[in-house]
């Protein structure tokens, strides 16, 4: 029987050309897996069309945009994940979701091997691979870029040779992922880190120096959950979906950082995560209302380790499903509405109300009906400084 080997299939050049390099160079037949998150562009039924077009024996296309939005973006708002404070995940995120996929086609089309189109000094062939021998460690892993030399002057050269429908003049200048959480863009002009992005790089957001008037919004939710945007019920996709037109009509969710990259390197990235952005801001100011001081202290530890856990690719680790658990029962009570102002790039929250709040306002107030024991705190601050007390005596004495 012939070799089968699942490629992830973007529609695009490089991957079109893969399906026919790797026939060439293999001698296996190659079933395309497209998967959509998100990302726009052509219809799911174009791309299999045209992968069955470049030589696929099978195509296996799904739409996956509910499945990211409920299973992968939302997990990442409930620990307010953000890689180097700044980095919502938009690649990371989806990574997983797509190796479910690719190991799912190789078990339904009898596939040994899964490909992907990574190179060999980025973050996702480590995503996909361990994802892959983490769901199916029988399968095998190989990168036509990384492993095969499919250079893009050779992806241009055999697409015309072969004469495979697929554009071959057209090369914009970045290289782009986006999703319904955001977008990532890098390389040309912006790896000189001294370059400020243009207004091409952007597509997600509008120039926040010219805004529309304030959107005010006020967001729902349930155990961390956005269930409702100005009082309509919302899917965490319509949620993410309507946020990133809202706030990107005024500029938020604009993101330019030099970051560490898991295999070492640091490197220039934009990001728009307008959708992402906004709701993180309102999840985390909803936690401050309802989660106790101990446990939200804990939990920006374990929120920082998962991030780092998911932007290395472990997203099926036995640790990542641990704090899982821990995360999930952090956001019983996380439920309430969240009123932000979306204006000229900044998303502020204007009110918090939950019927949950840990907030007393008997116990905040300073004026009449004040119900905290104000004679308590002589006390207490004799108590909570007496080992620095103690301390400072010592070293007093043994200076002296």
């Amino acid at each position: 029987m012939t070799e089968r080997i699942v490629l992830a299939y973007s529609g695009g050049l490089d991957t079109s050309v893969a399906i026919g390099w790797i026939a060439e160079a293999t001698g296996a037949e190659v079933i395309a897996v497209a998967v959509d998150v998100g990302q726009g562009g052509e219809s799911l039924e174009t791309i299999r069309q045209r992968a069955l077009g470049c030589g696929a024996v099978e195509a296996y296309v799904a739409d996956a945009r509910e499945e990211f939005a409920t299973d992968y973006c939302m997990p990442a708002l409930k620990t307010n994940a953000l890689y180097m404070d700044a980095y919502p995940l938009v690649s990371a995120l989806s990574r997983p979701v797509i190796v479910k996929h690719l190991v799912a086609a190789a078990r339904e089309f009898g596939a040994t091997t899964v490909s992907h189109g990574c190179t060999g000094k980025g973050n996702d062939q480590v995503r996909f691979e361990v994802g892959i021998q983490t769901l199916g460690p029988d399968l095998k892993c190989i990168a036509p870029v990384r492993d095969l030399a499919l250079t893009r002057d050779k992806a241009i050269a055999f697409a015309e040779e072969k004469g495979l429908p697929i554009e071959t003049t057209k090369k914009n200048p970045f290289s782009i992922d986006q999703n319904v959480w955001g977008r990532a863009v890098e390389t040309g002009f912006l790896e000189d880190i001294w370059n400020g992005p243009t207004k091409d790089v952007y597509d997600y957001t509008a120039s926040p120096e010219f805004p529309p008037a304030a959107d005010e919004v006020t967001i729902s939710f349930r155990e961390g959950i956005p269930v409702a945007i100005d009082g309509h019920p919302v899917t965490p996709l319509q949620a993410i979906e309507e946020l990133n037109r809202r706030a990107g009509a005024q500029g938020i969710g604009r993101i330019d950082i030099v970051e560490d990259r898991l295999v070492g390197i640091k490197s220039r990235e934009i990001y728009e995560a307008p959708g992402a952005m906004a709701l993180i801001a309102a999840h985390r100011e909803l936690e401050n209302v309802t989660i106790e001081r101990e446990q939200a202290r804990f939990k920006k530890t374990v929120d920082q380790r998962w991030t780092e856990l998911v932007y290395d690719g472990q997203w099926f680790s036995p640790l990542k499903r641990s704090l899982d658990t821990f995360v999930d029962d952090t956001q019983k009570y996380v439920t309430g509405d969240i009123r932000m102002d979306l204006h000229g790039g900044r998303a502020t929250v204007t009110g918090r109300r939950s019927d949950v709040a840990l907030y007393d306002f008997n116990l905040a107030t300073y004026d009449s009906g004040d119900t905290f024991d104000q004679s308590m705190a002589r006390g207490f601050i004799e108590i909570f400084g007496l080992s620095s007390k103690v301390a400072s005596s010592r070293d007093q004495r043994a200076g002296a």
